[in-house]
């Protein structure tokens, strides 16, 4: 009897933990991928992560998502966890690219290899690939969109202009600044365009976690201190779209109005409510950046990993992270106003014109 009971006493073991791992998230499979992206009040990570999770499963991978809320401390623990749990591959869209080495070390003497999606890893040798986009084509486009919009190639000018950057800790900031001021400074060397604020350095214009919040306090002092005694700004040059929230908060606040007043304000993402404000006048344009596409070129990059052979790359020289040149895909970006937005976005299927059409988020 002693023995029959701890016969069943050991089959209950099992079947306990095997109903365990299955409802473990996907944790500790043989094989595990992990993704851990900045957080989900930004709707693209949403739609990255959902896409990548789709695909790898498709392929008959499990996948431990993970948000780290804008987070560094709760990045590290996904990512710790994530080892800890045997993946044999992470992919990682850091909060903060240069706060990660001591976990990322650890991933590597553990031979497993990590993608950086979308934001560079700084400062580390344990990253293997990078997939992004071209975020210094990024800046230029915003850069030319302006330059075509006021006639400054024609001489047109001066007008009054405000600059926005992304978070320091982002190198996508970097990147997307150095785009845009290499098309613009130009025609502030030549007075065409004038910044009462001063404001041009990355330091100065910078916008931590590229919140939508800091930049609207940033924008309501700038309009309070420099643009007194009826001086207008015609144009705000915005990072990301989710900045231009915040400035287009600020702007009505002052009294300026779509239609009379309303400067040109730029953005990135193609987020829906950005789309919205295309159609509606309160944006200018937005850069698309088909997360779809990003999403599968990461994908075929940790299938690539994972059989030992080489990802389809594109750039090799390009991202220095300080230790090496990560070699990376870049995907192409591309610029939709209101001529266009519904023509890619509705025809591509990114979102549907319902939605576009729709006022709930």
């Amino acid at each position: 009897m002693k023995k029959f009971s701890a016969v069943l006493i050991a089959i209950f073991m099992l079947i306990f933990a095997a109903g365990c791992g299955e409802n473990s998230g996907g944790r500790s499979h043989s094989n595990l991928i992990g993704i851990t992206l900045p957080d989900q009040t930004v709707r693209r990570w949403i739609k990255d992560g959902d896409h990548m999770k789709e695909l790898l499963e498709k392929k008959g991978y499990h996948v431990d998502l993970e948000y780290a809320e804008n987070n560094i401390d709760m990045q590290i623990s996904q990512i710790d966890d994530m080892i800890k749990h045997g993946a044999k591959c992470i992919v990682v869209s850091a909060v903060d690219s240069t706060k990660l080495l001591d976990v990322l070390n650890k991933a590597k003497k553990n031979n497993i290899p990590v993608i950086a999606y979308d934001r560079l890893l700084m400062d580390t040798d344990a990253v293997s690939y990078y997939a992004t986009f071209d975020n210094k084509g990024v800046g230029i486009l915003m850069g030319e969109y302006v330059e075509n919009k006021l006639g400054l190639k024609e001489g047109k000018g001066p007008y009054n202009v405000e600059f926005f950057a992304g978070s320091h800790d982002d190198n996508n900031a970097h990147f997307v600044n150095s785009g845009v001021f290499e098309v613009l400074q130009p025609y502030i060397d030549k007075g065409q365009l004038i910044v009462p604020s001063g404001q041009t350095d990355f330091d100065l214009i910078c916008t931590l976690r590229w919140s939508q919040e800091v930049a609207q306090k940033r924008m309501d002092h700038i309009l309070a201190e420099y643009y007194k005694d009826d001086k207008k700004v015609d144009a705000v040059i915005v990072p990301n779209d989710r900045i231009g929230y915040g400035i287009g908060n600020s702007l009505a606040n002052a009294g300026y109005k779509v239609g009379e007043n309303w400067p040109l304000i730029t953005g990135q993402d193609a987020e829906l409510q950005a789309a919205r404000y295309i159609l509606s006048g309160r944006h200018a344009m937005t850069v698309f950046k088909d997360t779809r596409v990003l999403a599968e070129k990461c994908v075929n990059m940790i299938e690539a990993v994972l059989n030992g052979t080489e990802p389809e790359i594109n750039d090799t020289t390009s991202f220095d992270n300080h230790k090496f040149v990560v070699p990376a895909y870049l995907c192409t970006p591309v610029v939709l106003d209101k001529n266009n937005v519904k023509e890619i976005l509705v025809g591509s299927g990114y979102y549907t014109e319902a939605a576009l059409e729709s006022n709930e988020n």
